[in-house]
């Protein structure tokens, strides 16, 4: 395969990994933010891909406000669904290899273990529908594509993005000296972002195709979850439990959406850290940024 990559959402958490990841293996990287190619424009699309004839493109960019999406679900769907078809029609054209990011939200959260890839999906709002759609037309115009399903990424690049990440979250609310509630009735497979490059890379070079799930490893809920950020970061801010029936969004989210790394681990690629770990890293890179 040459080694010609193009990355859009580059300067997302996972886009910035992935641009780091990729690099390192030797590939030409060309990364395209927000403000670079309009992703929702096929012609913009197109003429960015043609011009570059990548052998391989990878799809970081999402319109990810899950509640706002309730809102506009037109421009969740352009950005996550008619965005993903435009990048799938060129990567046929161009004969590259193409991989797009989903989400666990493609599941209602009603099995109560982590989803596997057979596993039915189930939407339960504009955002998530978005995001199945977009699975569809990646299958619908590529023969094989890779798909990766992902949960609650974090990673240093949230540090330099406007709406951060959950982790920042959590800090800032410590900060704030006021009582923080989390839900606890809701469990995710929070995943670090600098993990999922790698672990992209290794299904890109491994040239596995179809839909693979890459979550954190660890299904914990939002409150254990706010309780181990607390606890990496030394502090202890007053923390209490809540849960969906009394912490109302303006989007449904699955209640059990942790993924099963099972198929991925069996295709011999390395295991995701624990999340303990992973939450340590962070706050490691995030010395650092704060003290450069």
């Amino acid at each position: 395969m040459s080694k010609k990559l193009a990355i859009f959402g580059c300067a997302g958490q996972l886009g910035v990994e992935l641009t780091r990841v990729f690099s390192e293996r030797g590939y030409l990287v060309s990364g395209f933010s927000r403000g670079d190619v309009d992703i929702t424009d096929q012609a913009s699309v197109e003429q960015t891909l043609s011009a570059l004839d990548p052998a391989l493109v990878i799809n970081a960019a999402a319109y990810n406000q899950v509640d706002l999406a309730e809102k506009e679900p037109v421009a969740a769907y352009q950005s996550n669904a008619l965005a993903v078809r435009n990048m799938a029609i060129v990567c046929r054209q161009i004969d590259a290899f193409f991989v797009h990011f989903s989400t666990d939200y493609v599941f209602d959260g009603t099995a109560g273990r982590p989803y596997a890839e057979v596993d039915q999906t189930h939407p339960l709002g504009a955002y998530a529908v978005s995001k199945l759609a977009g699975e569809l037309y990646a299958q619908a115009y590529i023969d094989a594509p890779l798909v990766i399903r992902t949960s609650g990424v974090f990673g240093p690049g949230g540090l330099r993005t406007a709406r951060g990440n959950f982790v920042e979250l959590m800090l800032r609310l410590a900060n704030s000296g006021q009582p923080i509630r989390v839900v606890e009735d809701h469990v995710a497979s929070p995943t670090y972002s600098p993990a999922l490059a790698e672990v992209t890379a290794q299904l890109v070079e491994r040239d596995l195709r179809g839909v693979f799930h890459a979550g954190g490893g660890t299904a914990i809920s939002w409150f254990d979850y706010a309780k181990l950020i607390f606890d990496a970061a030394g502090v202890k801010p007053e923390l209490r439990p809540t849960d969906a029936r009394e912490y109302r969004t303006a989007a449904r989210r699955p209640k059990f959406s942790a993924l099963s790394n099972r198929k991925m681990e069996a295709s011999g690629v390395e295991p995701m850290p624990a999340l303990a770990d992973a939450v340590g890293s962070y706050m490691k890179a995030r010395r650092a940024y704060l003290t450069a």
